[in-house]
């Protein structure tokens, strides 16, 4: 049965809010936040007409929903994907209001998209696109207002396209408008490792919290920007990739993979030669299982299937409530040896932290070594996970509720 991403994120909210030990909803603010958490502030949808090479104009339908900003602009990626709707955008929303929270930036939630699949589109066409998103949002968007990023199929070249004709449009040539572009346009260094990276230095701050060997092996679902440097910064620290997977299948080695082999396979064939399934890997024996693709791949009919000792979430929404259900009751009854998991909304968070440094880099004017970017990141992480598994003790819950804990507090002091 297909999952409403955007339900899933209520169920979430509901169920942090009525955690015993934290009564979110019995107390005067907590349950005006707890409202005002129910509903975006703002959802927009907009036509962008693109004349294509043919000649012929197409309309394709863009969104950006802006969530709350109680603590600073609204922050969050545009997604170009065939299946993008807008209730998966309001949920990426949702995600990213706690995510900012849980990070400890002053930002608030947002999310864009545009219903395409631009592996269809020429180059060209890709760039009338993406400068025709910004001309249909730019007088809702801003560098004190709402600053977009990257996200599935965009790239720092769409975001330059798009910097580009923000500073057309208004005379705004801080680039502090939108985030993740290429160096050479105003980016940040460490930004295309920055969810990765952060996602390791999650994992390091949780390592020992979580009975977890000092060498483990990892199976990782996803072959992006985000799967692939993931997998080579565990690699780097001695960790063991023993399951890698694109869209197409996973390719496993008990005795771990050649990733620099893999990453030539995959350009030039354009798809790994996969010996088994994505589901496969997902189910596989394993001390860190990495979801790092799309959102709903473990769910209630799959939860009693895994078998890794931890999962970390570097994808948006990877396990759904049911699941989640699930997995905690392995814990919680210690029937069999449970499964942490490492919600997204700390675990993914890396890649937005070092957007915002990039957005305070262009506000000042300044550019940060990429040393400094990775100390800052790691410091800011290794906080965030910390402070979540206190909550998660102090409650005695999970660390999807003691992060939802931390950055409901945190939005609740600016009511």
């Amino acid at each position: 049965m297909e999952q409403n991403p955007y339900k899933n994120a209520m169920a979430q909210l509901k169920k942090a809010a009525e955690i015993k030990s934290f009564n979110l909803t019995e107390q005067k603010k907590g349950k005006e936040l707890f409202v005002r958490l129910e509903n975006p502030d703002r959802e927009i949808r907009i036509s962008i007409p693109v004349e294509m090479d043919s000649g012929d104009t197409h309309i394709f339908e863009g969104y950006r929903v802006e969530y709350n900003n109680l603590l600073g602009p609204y922050k969050g990626g545009i997604r170009y994907h065939q299946d993008t709707n807008i209730d998966e955008v309001k949920a990426l929303a949702f995600w990213m209001t706690l995510k900012c929270a849980v990070a400890g930036i002053p930002m608030g939630g947002g999310k864009g998209g545009v219903t395409v699949d631009p592996k269809k589109l020429s180059k060209n066409e890709l760039e009338k696109l993406s400068r025709g998103w910004m001309r249909m949002l730019s007088d809702v968007l801003g560098p004190k207002k709402d600053v977009p990023a990257p996200d599935v199929n965009t790239t720092p070249e769409i975001m330059d396209w798009m910097n580009d004709e923000y500073a057309k449009i208004t005379g705004d040539k801080s680039g502090a408008v939108i985030t993740g572009k290429s160096l050479g346009k105003g980016g940040s260094e460490g930004r295309g490792m920055a969810t990765g990276l952060g996602g390791f230095y999650v994992f390091q701050a949780l390592q020992k919290k979580l009975d977890l060997p000092d060498k483990c092996a990892i199976a990782i679902q996803g072959f992006g920007n985000v799967g692939l440097n993931a997998a080579k910064i565990f690699k780097e620290h001695g960790h063991t990739i023993i399951a890698i997977s694109d869209s197409k299948g996973a390719v496993y080695d008990k005795n771990g993979l050649d990733l620099e082999k893999l990453e030539e396979e995959k350009k030039k064939n354009g798809f790994l030669s996969a010996n088994m399934t994505n589901r496969e890997l997902l189910e596989l024996k394993c001390d860190v299982l990495v979801p790092a693709a799309f959102e709903n791949q473990i769910t209630k009919e799959n939860a009693d299937k895994m078998k890794a000792k931890v999962i970390l979430e570097l994808a948006n929404g990877p396990v759904t409530p049911e699941a989640d259900e699930i997995l905690w009751r392995k814990i919680e009854s210690m029937y069999e040896k449970g499964i942490w998991i490492i919600p997204d909304i700390l675990a993914n968070s890396g890649g937005v932290t070092v957007s915002y440094f990039e957005w305070e880099q262009n506000l000042r004017g300044e550019h940060w070594s990429e040393k400094e970017i990775l100390r800052k990141l790691k410091e800011k992480m290794t906080e965030a996970a910390e402070k979540v598994f206190e909550k998660a003790m102090e409650n005695k819950t999970n660390l999807r509720m003691g992060a939802f804990i931390l950055a409901l507090q945190r939005l609740g002091e600016k009511i």
